[in-house]
């Protein structure tokens, strides 16, 4: 946000959410592409939150867990 003359100049920068669900052992790698690809050394670079899940269920087979992902 930038002050001008009694005006207040907002620059915005499009965002992208994207959500992704590894397995615990591939979290590193996942981290590193993400990372590497999204990099430009710009305030807007973004962040990447890493969470625990603690199920997932694929509705179509019914399969449970690590199976499911």
């Amino acid at each position: 946000m930038q002050w001008r003359g009694g005006e207040y100049k907002v620059d915005l920068l499009p965002k992208v959410k994207v959500e992704v669900v590894v397995l615990d052992e591939d979290v590193p790698k996942i981290l590193n592409a993400i990372t590497a690809g999204a990099r430009t050394g710009e305030i807007g670079d973004g962040k990447i939150f890493v969470l625990p899940v603690e199920n997932a269920v694929r509705v179509r087979t019914g399969e449970e867990g690590d199976n499911a992902i």
